[in-house]
Parts: C-alpha cells; structure tokens; sequence
C-alpha cells in the first residue's frame, strides 16, 4: 500500500531537498520556509480584537538575505503542481518579486514577470540562474549589482517588512539606473523614515554617487519642522556617527555626509539670500523630502527654488498622501510613484491599527448658534448678528460652553474606557487648546491632583515644556501626560505607538492633514495592548473624510449613540457602515464648510453663557469582512451573520453542544467581529445564554435566561440523575447552578471543578470517583449539556 503525501510531506521530504540541490541554502543563497510576511488583519470584536491568520509563503528564496527573488507554493504530491500556480504568482506580485514557482514535488512550474511566460522545468533554477536573469531584465551593470547587493543595516535586529523592502530595493535600483526625481507613497505609520534610512545606508557604504568618485555619498535629509529632521538625526539614522550635521544657525559646515534641515533653515526670505546658496549645486547626490507634498513642489513655493538649486542632484519624495487635486503639484514634480502601500493594504496585512470613528455632536453644532439681539461678549464687545455654524466655532466666536460639554463628553467616554490612554486632542488654536486643558484638567481634579502633568498643552507657544511634555507621552513606560491637547503642532512627525484616542475639536478640510492626524493612532503595539484605536469627531471632519471616494482606508463600523447632557449613553447602538450616510442624512444641518487654521487673523467673540447638550453619538467601523459599509442594526449585522453560517437553530445547537465545536463556533463569530459577551452587554442582557442570544437574533427564538435553560435541564432530567449517587448528583446540580450564574465556561473540564463551591468537595481526583472515575464524569457533564440545549 503507496503512503500518499500531504503537503507537508511533499515539502519535507521532496520540495526542501530539491531547492537545496539547486544551491538554494548555500549562504549567503537563503530558503524561507514557511514564512509569513503579513501578521494578519485586526478584528475588532466589542472593546476586544484578534488577529486574522496572516498571509504565508511555503518559500521564499533569497539570493543574500535582502534580496529575495523568488516564491514557491507547495502542494500535495497528489495534486497537480498547476494548481499552486496562481497563488504563487499572486503572492511574488504582492513581494514584488519577478519570478514564482509552483510545485507537487515532481512536477515544476515557473513564472517568469520580465518574459510573462509560464514554462515546465524538471529542477528549480539556482540562484546564479535566476540572479542573471534578474540583473538583465533590470538592465543591472556588474558595478551596479553590487552595489544593489549591499547590505542593509541590521544592528535593531529586526529585518524590514516585506513592504518596506520593496520600497528600499525598487528606489535604490531607481537612483542606480539614473532617475533624478522619485516619489514612495506610504502610508503613515508604515515606517518611511525606517525606509529612507536603509537607502542613504545602502548606498552610503557602497560608496555610490554622481560623479563617480571614490568617496561616500552625500545625502541631505529636507523636511518642514524641526521635529522631523530632529527625530530621525537623533533616533533612526544615529548610527552614521559623525557623518551627520545639521544645518542651523546659518552655518553652512561642507565637511559631513548625512546632512538634516528644515526649509526654513536654509531658505531665501526678506532677511536672508538663503543658506542653501552656500552649497555648490552639485554638492549632494541625493535629497530626501519628507512630507514632500507639504509645499517644497508647488511651482510657487518659495521652498521650491532649493529643489532647483541642487537640481544635478537625484531627488527622493516621500509622502503619505496618494494623488488627489491637492497633491497635484508633488505628483506633477516627481511623477508616479516607483511604489505605494496604502493605509488600506496596512489595515488588511495587520500592521497597521483598525479604528472606530465616533461622531458626537453638540446642539450648537446640530443647529447652529445665534447671538442675542445686542448681544456683549466676555469683553462688552457686541456680536454681529449671524448664524454661525461648526466652522465658526473658536475662529470667529469662542462658545465656553461648547468647549465645556466637548470636555464632559471626552471625560465620561475615558471613564468607560480607561482614563489613561493615551489621548490627542486637536483643537482650533492654540487659545482654544489651552482652554480645553483647562477644561478636560477640572473635570478631572481627582487624578490631576495626584498627577499634575495628567492633561498637558503642547503648541509651539510651550517651547521646551511642551516638547517635555510630548517626550513623555511618548515613553511607552510613562502613564502621564495621559492627554495632549494641541492645535497644529502633533499633526505628523509625532511617533506615540500606544496612542489610543484622537481627538478633532477642529475642521478638517485637507484629505492629506487628516490622513497625518491619524496616523498618530495607526501604530500597532500588542506587547501593550494596543491593537486598534478611537476617533472622537467633534466636527464632523472624519465622517466626511470617510465618505470620500478617493479615501483608501475606511472604519469599521458605524454605531448611532445619542447621549444626554451629562454625556449619558442611552439605548443600544445602531451600526452605521454607509459612506454614503453621512452625518448630513442622518442629523440634518450640514457642519461641512470649514477654514483651516491659520487661514485668517481676526476678531474673535467670546461667550462665555449658554447651555450646550451632546445630541447624537454616532461610531463608525468597518465591517469584519472590510469590503462594504452599510446601514443596518448591530443586532441585525449578528443574525444575519449567524444565518450565513448556521442554517438553523439546530445546526447551531448541534455545533454548540460540545465544548470543541463550542470554541470554534465562538472563533467564528470572532473573525466576524461579533463578541457574544459584548452584545449580551450592550442589548441589555447579560442574564441571557449567548446561544440564546443568537439564536433570538437569527432565527427569531424565545429569549431565555441562563436560569431558565438550568430549571428546564433539572425538570426534564427524568432518568439521566438517577443513574448516579446522591454524592455524584451534588455535583451535578453545582455545575448547573454555577452556569446559571456564570455561563456555559463555567461547565468546561476540569476547571470547573478547581473553583468553588465544587473544589470544597476534593481534587479532581476524588471528584470524578463519585461517578465511577473521569470517563464516567466526562460522560455525565457531556450529556448535561446536551440537555440544556435541547430544542
């Protein structure tokens, strides 16, 4: 009898032997077995997530270790090698890489990017083979080959995701085949400083620059605030050493390599001819700009006139934002980007954090707010009759009772959720900031008078205190400053990996600004349970954000809340998963229009009266599949969820029973972002069984309590507890008792009989010999269940 192979054993004892027999694990030559090179989508389920398997390859094959070239997908020896074929080519486009394979162990398949060919082969191709192969279908010379070979750094230990070394290889080979202006477009939070590094490291030790001369490359790193030069000079790009400067102070020092400036350091203005003269134009190889499309393309941005001083140099763009009418001009400059990973594609691989959006709105904002006729302000100066509207509001009249109420609201929402995570709230300036701290720091005199520093401002205006503040916030180790609340100045630039909750009490009008105020959430840190994070919208900016088509990464899922004035949450949530509904359709008067900050200097009211209430709460989310948004009832998202697995209440019964099936039913449900115990808790019972629970929402059951389904098991018990003692019918009736009070957990083997009342009766031992030993036992408990779940 022939012993027929799984796809494990086709691997280990055919597929492993004959990669190796093609020179495929002699270093620096690497085989990646089994490798996953996503972590696996974050699903949201209640105040609780999980993580999705993430996507993996059967190998990867390595020319050194930061080069791969080639993917190969498995199958049994059963199976025709054909059938791995798509998959192997849909993983190498996903890699980035030119070639795949696909194989039962005998037979060979291969897929060549550069020819589009699918060819048979009896061995796989060795990696001299398919490195030639590579180097001529990138049009790669011998010096340059090299140089595409020089290592990356490894000293943090940690190799680049699978993203971030496409973008370092594809630029590299870019600045190698001569390309003088390059754009990667990454999300925020994908690590593009980490990216940028690894290229200036690169090519840095392979000596590479323009002229071809024997020395090091000179780079110049270029962004628009102090904080995004200082914190990769300080951080990532530290082991350079003294290869660094940066140019400050008007001095122009020629004797570095890694250089670091803001625009305005080097600029021309009224004052100053402009540093960046003092330089020869041919004197950098490469610029980098971070947040390129913050201005330095715009053909009338002073900024602008660097760029073309140092034009004989190759010119590096990085940004977050994909193309749209405002980032047309980044776009008009560098062109196509070489390579984009979105904000969605982060989200779907898991290393980037899933969020929930909640839009609160006041009854100033709902329905706007008029003053009185002759109306005085907090300084007698009278307010000119008007409607003013959301983005009004801290721009032309200061309402002290809007900011209060906002205050409450962001208070009582940390108190049910944990008062100590970490909170950015942006706000319209930097007045009206220091207004909310001054209101968020009273509602919370009970922990500011333990931690001082518990809500701290951090604007421009507060120079080292603010920057003291902010590092702080930033030390994963630090509980305080738990709440930052600011105006421009956290809007990018700011690494806060355990940031939970962002915060908008200002008007967002610009797609790429939103998209860098949340990314201060994006970072996943599961070590310290951050896997997804909250936006509390105050203005209605993110919903409106999210409705837009040209957004590439939605929430998941959309909650209606309304709350009183107290910030009291009343009734269950109704989900909300349509772009197309809006705060608009749903609430009535439009809080669209808006000014960014900083667009105007004038007058501002302030009125410090007024009574103002929270009239709807609305959270958004993306639904656990991540394809559509809709508009349906969190109850209703459940049993129709529950149908498309269960066809009906007996087939979930029969799964439901045994404790096995049990847990893989709740994993599914899971993966569907349905917690039972959070939606026992938010419909209002929390006595129910969740097998009823679900049962009631999909198949329309009676709705009955724990103790219900244990007094019917104990009358329709008949027979079943007269086969045991009296001693072993004890423990019987404390199982039962225990799941009426607890659930159906409370019935899982042998844990159940560790806790009390049931541990006072013995070890488990002389528990299970009450019943003739612990299969008897295990038979008992099995059958009990049976009968509390019978229809």
């Amino acid at each position: 009898m022939s012993f027929q192979k799984t796809e494990a054993d086709t691997c280990r004892l055919l597929v492993t032997p004959m990669l190796r027999a093609s020179g495929w694990e002699n270093p620096p030559r690497l085989i990646a077995e089994q490798h996953y090179f996503t972590d696996g989508r974050i699903v949201l389920a209640g105040r609780s997530a999980k993580r999705r398997l993430g996507k993996r390859a059967d190998y990867i094959l390595r020319f050194t270790r930061d080069l791969p070239l080639a993917v190969v997908e498995a199958k049994a020896e059963n199976i025709p090698a054909g059938e791995g074929m798509q998959q192997a080519k849909e993983y190498a486009i996903i890699l980035g890489l030119h070639f795949a394979y696909a194989t039962n162990g005998r037979e060979i398949l291969e897929w060549d990017a550069f020819t589009g060919l699918e060819t048979e082969r009896t061995t796989f191709a060795s990696p001299d083979e398919l490195w030639l192969r590579y180097r001529t279908g990138k049009g790669l010379g011998d010096s340059d080959s090299e140089r595409v070979l020089s290592p990356l750094n490894a000293t943090a230990g940690k190799h680049p995701r699978y993203y971030q070394e496409i973008a370092i290889n594809r630029a590299v080979e870019a600045l190698l085949a001569g390309d003088k202006r390059i754009l990667l477009t990454m999300a925020t939070g994908t690590g593009k400083t980490v990216v940028a590094f690894q290229i200036c490291w690169k090519l840095w030790n392979a000596r590479w620059n323009l002229k071809g001369e024997h020395r090091r490359t000179r780079i110049l790193f270029l962004a628009d605030r102090n904080i995004l030069v200082d914190d990769p000079k300080d951080k990532t790009f530290a082991v350079f050493g003294d290869a660094r400067w940066k140019i400050e102070n008007g001095e122009a020092n020629k004797s570095r390599e890694i250089y670091f400036a803001t625009y305005q350091a080097i600029a021309e203005d009224e004052r100053r001819p402009g540093l960046y003269k003092e330089f020869p134009p041919d004197f950098f190889d490469l610029i980098i700009i971070d947040e390129c499309h913050r201005g330095s393309a715009r053909d009338a941005s002073s900024w602008r006139g660097i760029l073309e001083w140092f034009a004989p140099a190759s010119q590096l763009g990085l940004t977050a934002t994909p193309f749209r009418e405002e980032s047309r001009d980044t776009y008009a400059y560098f062109g196509s980007p070489i390579y984009q990973y979105s904000l969605r594609q982060g989200i779907e691989d898991g290393f980037l954090a899933p969020y929930r959006v909640h839009r609160i709105l006041t009854n100033f904002d709902a329905a706007g707010w008029r003053p009185n006729k002759g109306q005085l302000d907090r300084y007698g100066q009278e307010i000119p009759d008007d409607e003013y509207q959301t983005k009004d509001f801290e721009r032309i009249v200061s309402l002290r009772a809007r900011t209060e109420a906002v205050a409450r609201h962001l208070t009582d929402y940390l108190k049910r959720t944990d008062r100590f995570a970490k909170t950015i709230v942006f706000c319209v300036d930097q007045e009206h900031a220091d207004e909310m701290r001054r209101a968020i720091a009273n509602l919370n005199a009970d922990l500011v008078r333990e931690h001082p520093n518990y809500v701290c401002r951090v604007t421009s205006a507060d120079g080292d205190i603010g920057r003291g503040a902010l590092s702080r916030f930033q030390e994963l180790e630090s509980d305080t400053p738990a709440i930052l609340t600011t105006s421009q100045m956290l809007t990018t630039g700011v690494d806060a990996p355990t940031t939970k909750n962002i915060v908008l009490v200002r008007v967002i009008n610009s797609m790429a600004e939103f998209k860098q105020i949340i990314g201060r959430g994006t970072r996943v840190r599961q070590d310290y349970g951050k896997l997804w994070f909250d936006i509390l919208d105050y203005t209605g900016s993110a919903t409106r954000m999210f409705a837009d088509p040209d957004f590439d990464g939605e929430p998941a899922q959309t909650a209606e809340e309304r709350a009183d004035d107290s910030g009291k949450v009343l009734g269950e949530p109704v989900v909300v998963s349509d772009p197309e509904q809006t705060e608009e359709t749903q609430l009535g008067p439009d809080t669209r229009m808006g000014a960014e900050s900083g667009e105007q200097d004038r007058r501002k009211y302030y009125v410090d009266g007024g009574r103002v209430e929270i009239a709807a709460h609305l959270v958004y989310e993306l639904d656990a599949d991540g394809k559509q948004l809709r508009v349906i009832q969190l109850t209703d998202y459940t049993g129709e969820k529950v149908r498309m697995l269960y066809r009906s209440t007996e087939e979930l019964a029969a799964a439901w029973i045994d404790q096995r099936r049990r847990d893989e039913v709740l994993a599914e449900l899971a993966e569907l972002g349905i917690d039972p115990g959070d939606l026992a808790e938010r419909t209002g019972r929390p006595d129910a069984d969740p097998f009823d629970l679900l049962c009631h929402l999909a198949f329309d059951k009676p709705l009955l309590t724990r103790r219900q389904r244990a007094e019917r098991a104990k009358q329709a018990r008949g027979g079943f507890f007269a086969r045991y003692s009296e001693d072993a019918r004890a423990v019987l009736d404390m199982l039962l008792e225990k799941y009426a009070e607890h659930g159906v957990g409370e019935l899982s083997m042998p844990g159940a009989l560790r806790t009390p009342p049931l541990s006072s009766l013995g070890n488990v031992s002389e528990i299970a010999g009450r019943f003739g030993g612990a299969g008897e036992m295990a038979r008992a408990v099995a059958t009990l269940q049976e009968m509390l779940y019978a229809q």
